[in-house]
């Protein structure tokens, strides 16, 4: 059901390389805490699972595999706004990186979103590491069918561009709305004006008509006395 949302919004707005971008969000100075994050994450688990089945070791082997994926994917990333939408792209290599990369592109339109939430757990505030959650407006989509962003380095900049852009098209389409209410208001005001004035006019026509009928008349009884 998600996809197919992302695909159809996608779709909807058919942007080229040349759209406009009024905001780009970085990774890139959060990228060392990022990488320690996840590494501390991977040997947490990898402990776990050691002392219940020992598959462990085998994520310990795979770890600097791990690193090089994880900062592959987050300097791959690519967050901005546009007018429209907001663009979410990413390159992750797969498990295996000779198998090739899986590359990721999500739009979110903006007349669907609805906040832009910070979230910091404890391991992420030792790292200072923060991640990004784009709710929607649609109220009966699930929590998990909302975009949700790790390692964003001024996830406050972010927010603060995404809620100023919504505020602008408010006030857009507010401004549209009142221009819109105004000219059918005038217009109906202009329309008794302008029945008022083809009455006039139909009146002025009417006189000239009679006027007309009344010098005819009296060419009509002229002529009688002249032949005499």
């Amino acid at each position: 059901m998600g996809s197919r949302d992302g695909e159809m919004e996608k779709g909807l707005l058919c942007e080229g390389e040349d759209e406009e971008v009024l905001y780009s969000a970085s990774f890139l100075e959060a990228e060392d805490g990022f990488i320690k994050l996840k590494t501390t994450q991977w040997i947490l688990y990898s402990m776990l699972l050691t002392l219940a089945w020992g598959l462990g070791l085998a994520m310990l082997l795979y770890l600097p595999l791990r690193r090089y994926i994880l900062r592959t994917m987050i300097r791959s990333r690519n967050l901005y706004i546009t007018p429209d939408a907001i663009v979410y792209k990413v390159t992750k290599p797969l498990p295996f990186p000779c198998f090739g990369v899986l590359k990721k592109e999500k739009h979110v339109l903006l007349a669907s979103v609805a906040d832009v939430v910070i979230e910091q757990g404890y391991l992420q505030s030792r790292y200072g590491v923060y991640s990004i959650r784009i709710e929607n407006v649609d109220v009966r989509r699930p929590p998990s069918d909302d975009v949700q962003i790790e390692g964003l380095t001024n996830p406050q900049a972010f927010r603060k561009a995404v809620l100023t852009r919504l505020s602008d098209m408010r006030t857009q389409a507010l401004s549209c709305i009142l221009e819109d209410a105004a000219t059918a208001s005038s217009e109906n005001f202009q329309s008794p004006m302008a029945n008022a004035g083809e009455l006039a006019i139909l009146q002025k026509l009417d006189q000239v008509g009679n006027s007309l009928k009344r010098v005819q008349s009296l060419i009509e009884e002229r002529q009688p006395k002249t032949s005499d």
